[in-house]
This record gives structure tokens, C-alpha cells and sequence, in this order.
């Protein structure tokens, strides 16, 4: 029993594991989502959407760009309209550092009490040179991981509008153009 239960767990974390390594896909901004992060909006007016899509640390920044043009063109033809202009857009990066000992380099002293591991070895130009570690030494120093991981979170505030997209507004879109150029792109959640 207990090792079936063992066994269950590990199949647990590794698929808990599987789903963090990859890239957040075009799917609603649900807390507790087998992968973090998606798109969600907000109804300002009735042709007004404050539109966001947060990617996880694999998600690239052109892909959530990406992701919240094809939102802003799904909820543009969903209610009615034919072409929407980007009023206010704004890309958001987070970055975290995370500085981690290595865990395969750990000096093993921690049974005998105040006794402490030391060396001394020679070297050519130095002489005798010692190492214990209440003193350290940047040869025998601790290993450190350093990693820094990057974050996009994109936000848009669109107004919608029905008949062809005005000709001379740079910041119009066809809705339906582009669904059309980016739906070979989207790449959405695995069914479970």
C-alpha cells in the first residue's frame, strides 16, 4: 500500500512538473490552471475592453504581443464588431533573481561535531596554502546558481467598430484579418 501511494505521488509531481515546462498557452487567466498565466478583459464600455495576457518565465514576449492582438480580434468579432483600434498598449517585464547554492556541492561535515574538514596543498608562486570553512578560500569556495527569469505581461485598451477599419488610422486592426494571419500561431491548452 505504501509503496503504490509512493508511486502515486511521484506520477503527481511529475506531471504537476511537465505542466510548468512549457510555455503558457492561449487560454483564459484561471488561478489554479495546469499553466500559469492567459488572457483576460474588462468591459470599460460597451464598445471599450482593457484587454491583458500574462505569460509564465517560457513564454516569450512576441508570443504574448501575439496572443493579445488574437484576444483583442476574438472579442471584437464576438460582439459584433468588425475592426478595433489600440487606444493604450503596455508591455510589463518582471524580472526575478534567484541565487541558489549548488546542490550537488555541499561539504560534508555536519556528524562530527566541532570538528571541521581542512586542507593544505602547494601551489607554484603561493607555496602552502590551507582551507577550512570558517575561513574559505575562492578555490574551495561554495558554488552558487545564479538565474534570472523574465516574465511579459501585456495590457491594451481597445475601442471596437462596425464597417470597414478607417483607412488613414495606423493603430486600426481588421478583426477578422487578424484571427486569419495569427490563428497558425496560437497554441492552446492539451485537453486533460
Amino acid at each position: 500500500m505504501f509503496r503504490k501511494s509512493t508511486v502515486l505521488a511521484a506520477a503527481a509531481l511529475a506531471l504537476s512538473l511537465a505542466a510548468c515546462a512549457t510555455p503558457t498557452p492561449y487560454q483564459p487567466n484561471i488561478r489554479g490552471s495546469a499553466a500559469s498565466g492567459g488572457f483576460s478583459e474588462v468591459r470599460l464600455e460597451p464598445n471599450r475592453f482593457r484587454v491583458n495576457f500574462a505569460g509564465n518565465s517560457l513564454t516569450s514576449r512576441e508570443t504574448v504581443e501575439g496572443y493579445l492582438l488574437f484576444r483583442a480580434a476574438e472579442l471584437t468579432t464576438q460582439n459584433g464588431y468588425d475592426w478595433f483600434e489600440i487606444i493604450d498598449r503596455d508591455v510589463d517585464k518582471h524580472t526575478r533573481t534567484y541565487v541558489e547554492p549548488d546542490p550537488f556541492y555541499r561539504p560534508w561535515y555536519g556528524s562530527y561535531g566541532f570538528w571541521r574538514p581542512s586542507w593544505r596543498y602547494y601551489g607554484r608562486g603561493f607555496g602552502w596554502r590551507g582551507w577550512d570553512p570558517f575561513w574559505g578560500d575562492p578555490f574551495w569556495a561554495d558554488r552558487v546558481d545564479v538565474r534570472t527569469i523574465d516574465r511579459f505581461e501585456a495590457s491594451a485598451e481597445i475601442v471596437m467598430g462596425r464597417g470597414p477599419k478607417p483607412a488613414d488610422n495606423v493603430r486600426a486592426f481588421d478583426a477578422r484579418a487578424v484571427i486569419d494571419n495569427l490563428r497558425s500561431r496560437i497554441v492552446y491548452p492539451q485537453p486533460k
